[in-house]
C-alpha cells in the first residue's frame, strides 16, 4: 500500500509550532502537527500573559494557546496529540514515528521548545504560577513592592535579579556556592545594586505558602546543613533552560547546551527540508512573541523550499 507523504509535519505545539501551522495551512500545505501529550509548551504553565500584542487586558497562557490552535485548525491543520518517539532524517521523505505508527513527510518544522530547569521540589510544583516562576520578564510586574528571591549564580540569574529590582522592593539572590558563575560585569552589577542581597552557600529546601500563594522559603546551608525560614512573596528559578532536543541528537546540529543551530537569518537546520523555530533554537530571547515570529519564518522558509523542490 502506498503510504501518504505529508507536505509538512510540525513537531511541537507552542506558539512557534502553532504560528507555523497557521501560515503553512493558509499556504495550502495541509500540515500535520504532532503536538505532543503535553501540548502548548511553556505557556501552559503561565497564568497571566500581559506582554503579547493584541490583548489589551492580558490573557492566560492556556487561553492564548487555545485561540492559536483554533486558528490553525480553521485553516486545515490536523493534530495528533501524542509524542513523537523516533525520527529518521537521513533521506527523503523524512520518517517520523508516533509509537509504532510511521508518518512520512517532504519537510519538517521542529518546534519542540525548551523547559526551565527546576529544583525538583514538590512545593515548587505546587506553587508554580502562584508565586514561583521561571521567567522574570514574563512575571516580574506582578511583584510590585514585594520581596522576592532568585535562585541561581549564572548570568541569567543576575539578569533576572536586576530586572526584578524595577518592581520588587527587595530581591534576594540565593546561591549554593560562595562565588558566582556569572560574568564579572554581571556579578559586580548585582553586588552593587542596593535592592539586592546575596545569600551565599544556601539552597531552597522548600517553598512555603498558605495553600494559595508563596509566603516564603526554607533555606538550607550548604556548609553546615542548618535551616532558616525567610519571608518572600515570589521565587524565580534561574538555573538554566533545557531545549527539548534528545530526539534529534546526532541528526541535527546543536550547540554545546543542546539548542538546535539554524543558519543566520533563517530557520534552516543543517539538513535541507528540516527547519527549526522557537525556543528549541533560541536561547537568547525565549518569549512567546519571538517564538511566534520564528514560527512564521519557518513556515515561509519551508513553503519556498518546497516550491524550489517542485520546480527543481
Amino acid at each position: 500500500m502506498d503510504q501518504k507523504v505529508e507536505n509538512l509535519i510540525i513537531i511541537g505545539s507552542g506558539p512557534a509550532g502553532l504560528t507555523s501551522a497557521i501560515y503553512s495551512a493558509r499556504a495550502r500545505l495541509e500540515p500535520l502537527m504532532i503536538e505532543g501529550e503535553e501540548a502548548g509548551g511553556q505557556l501552559m504553565i503561565t497564568t497571566e500573559v500581559e506582554n503579547y500584542p493584541g490583548f489589551e487586558h492580558g490573557i492566560t497562557g492556556p487561553e492564548l494557546i487555545a485561540v492559536m490552535r483554533k486558528q490553525a485548525e480553521r485553516f486545515g491543520t490536523r493534530f495528533i496529540t501524542r509524542n513523537v518517539t523516533k525520527v529518521d532524517f537521513s533521506q527523503r521523505p523524512f520518517k517520523v514515528w508516533v509509537g509504532d505508527k510511521l508518518h512520512l513527510a517532504k519537510s519538517i518544522i521542529v518546534s519542540t521548545g525548551a523547559s526551565a530547569q527546576l529544583l525538583g521540589l514538590p512545593s515548587e510544583k505546587q506553587y508554580m504560577s502562584r508565586g514561583v516562576s521561571a521567567c522574570a520578564t514574563c512575571d516580574g510586574a506582578f511583584f510590585r513592592e514585594m520581596e522576592v528571591g532568585v535562585v541561581g549564580g549564572g548570568d541569567t540569574a543576575m539578569e533576572e535579579a536586576q530586572f526584578l529590582t524595577r518592581f520588587a522592593k527587595k530581591v534576594y539572590v540565593i546561591h549554593r556556592r560562595d562565588h558566582f558563575r556569572a560574568s564579572k560585569i554581571m556579578a559586580e552589577r548585582t553586588m552593587k545594586n542596593p535592592k539586592i542581597e546575596v545569600l551565599w552557600n544556601r539552597e531552597v529546601a522548600e517553598v512555603l505558602g498558605d495553600g494559595k500563594n508563596v509566603t516564603g522559603v526554607k533555606l538550607k546551608s550548604t556548609v553546615d546543613g542548618s535551616t532558616k525560614d525567610l519571608a518572600m512573596q515570589g521565587l524565580f528559578i534561574a538555573i538554566g533552560h533545557k531545549p527539548t532536543t534528545a530526539l534529534f541528537k546526532g541528526l541535527l546540529d546543536m550547540n554545546e547546551t543542546g539548542y538546535l543551530v539554524t543558519k543566520d537569518g533563517s530557520t534552516y537546520t543543517n539538513i535541507e527540508g528540516v527547519f527549526a523555530a522557537g525556543d528549541v533554537q533560541d536561547h537568547v530571547y525565549r518569549q512567546a512573541i519571538t517564538a511566534a515570529g520564528t514560527g512564521c519564518m519557518a513556515a515561509i522558509d519551508c513553503e519556498r523550499w518546497l516550491e524550489s523542490q517542485a520546480h527543481g
